[in-house]
């Protein structure tokens, strides 16, 4: 009997497309796959295995090493993995000893860019068969087997901003080795500013176009391809979907764009604000409802008769937007884990400050688009950065929601001018985010101290390297990493 049927770790679902997946590798003729999982950051790690070798992993699993989880955003182990329970306080964590990556075949895909090579994505495991506690996709998917307990699926849409450079320079010379190593120079694509205007789409539209080709090849959702405010800076957009199926899109999106604009002599990043003259700071809007299990209906949208007539969102829907409030500040270390991510909340500039919502502004952190009877209605939480681990947003998401309905928590009035409204200020740096998680014991009970105190210590080590390091940490840490 195999690791996965011992365990019962794949669904009907995952058994059909795995079978799939060996129909492709045969009919394609893939050379190798690469096996790819999460980590606490949402870069994706993993194996590449001869196209036979990956195919006989499938429900044995594939072993790696559990010091992946023990990294920050510059690759440094930051635990004492060689001690007594790995700094984790877990016998399976120390020595640097191997979990296995098992294959979730429903992500499968053939890489467009990439020769005869097939990828998936992964979830950690013991070898008992228990879920890794630190793998942020066994995480997120025990957040939605809350919410469908409770007869609920969550629906996701993404906008995603990010910069796309003409790489000059890699510096690749050994000196420039390091962690992190010297960011590559570049040179804009465009100059910015015209926001939406055709000119300065034409300009970026040659680099856009190949990076478009090979995100609709990767069967991804994508919706639009626009140019933003800022120089060299673009939106890509992305339709709802369900589940894991948002948090998954976007961890191969960004893998995929760097990689695809690598390839062509351009760099990518999803760096918020990247310390370069003239930059503009770039944001992960995350378009939110549910649904009903039971009927499909988004359970957000008022009724078009009765008391709900005049309010943009049923009761529940009120509810769970006063959870996203009563939580943001505690939330945006998930919403938000880089240090260079905080520049970006400053007043008047089509981004929030503080923890507010209102109807159809881009002022706010909440924007509220829809109404009565509108089976579109949703909430757009406008406080995200593109670097952020996509299932830890999503799930800080559903739990602050789900705080508000079991609590039946009122949001207020909507803020009509949102630089103005008296409300909490969102964190100005990573480590008052912190203080705020640390402050809310809400996420300590709903994600489990064991992961708070995790992900709290990752993210302490990287402010005591900050503070320790020269003023150009920042750029050197994220510009290649996100």
């Amino acid at each position: 009997m195999s690791f996965v049927e011992r365990h019962g770790l794949w669904s009907g679902e995952q058994k059909e497309a795995a079978n799939r997946l060996r129909r492709i590798v045969e009919e394609k003729n893939l050379e190798v796959i690469r096996l790819s999982f999460p980590d606490q950051h949402g870069i994706p790690r993993g194996k590449t295995l001869i196209a036979g070798e990956a195919v006989r992993s499938l429900e044995g699993g594939c072993s790696i090493t559990t010091t992946m989880l023990a990294k920050d955003t510059s690759h440094k182990t930051v635990f004492p993995v060689f001690t007594a329970g790995g700094g984790f306080g877990m016998k399976e964590m120390e020595g640097a000893a191997d979990v296995l990556m098992v294959a979730d075949p429903t992500t499968f895909r053939v890489l467009p860019w990439a020769e005869n090579t097939g990828w998936v994505l992964c979830d950690l495991y013991f070898s008992d068969g228990r879920p890794v506690p630190f793998a942020t996709r066994n995480l997120y998917r025990k957040v939605l087997d809350q919410l469908a307990g409770r007869g609920y699926d969550f629906v996701a849409g993404l906008e995603v901003e990010f910069h796309l450079f003409k790489l000059d320079d890699a510096h690749m010379a050994p000196e420039d080795a390091g962690q992190p190593g010297r960011p590559p120079s570049v040179s804009l694509l465009s100059h910015g500013y015209q926001y939406l205007t055709e000119q300065r789409y034409d300009l970026m539209e040659p680099a856009l176009e190949i990076i478009r080709r090979d995100i609709l090849a990767l069967d991804l959702p994508l919706r639009s391809v626009e140019v933003e405010f800022g120089p060299s800076q673009c939106e890509f957009t992305f339709a709802p979907t369900v589940g894991l199926a948002p948090a998954d899109t976007m961890v191969l999106f960004r893998s995929a764009v760097k990689q695809i604009a690598r390839r062509h002599g351009y760099h990518a990043t999803f760096m918020c604000r990247p310390k370069l003259p003239n930059v503009f700071a770039s944001g992960w809007h995350l378009h939110q409802s549910l649904v009903s299990r039971a009927d499909g209906e988004n359970v957000f949208m008022a009724k078009e008769t009765g008391k709900e007539t005049g309010e943009p969102l049923s009761p529940l829907g009120r509810a769970w937007l006063a959870g996203l409030i009563e939580h943001a500040r505690a939330s945006t270390v998930f919403t938000t884990p880089t240090i260079n991510g905080y520049k970006r909340y400053r007043s008047y500039s089509l981004a929030p400050d503080r923890a507010i919502w209102g109807r159809d502004n881009r002022g706010v952190m909440i924007r509220v688009l829809g109404g009565a009877g509108d089976p579109a209605t949703r909430l757009e939480n406008r406080i995200g950065e593109p670097a952020a681990n996509p299932y830890l947003y999503m799930a800080s998401q559903i739990l602050s929601g789900l705080d508000g309905v079991d609590r039946k928590l009122d949001p207020g009035p909507s803020a009509d001018t949102p630089y103005e409204t008296k409300a909490a200020l969102l964190p100005k740096s990573l480590r008052e985010a912190v203080y705020a998680l640390n402050d809310d014991p809400f996420f300590r009970g709903a994600l489990g101290p064991e992961f708070v105190d995790y992900y709290v210590f990752i993210k302490n080590a990287e402010i005591e390297r900050f503070q320790a390091e020269v003023s150009d940490w920042e750029h050197r840490e994220y510009f290649e990493m996100f």
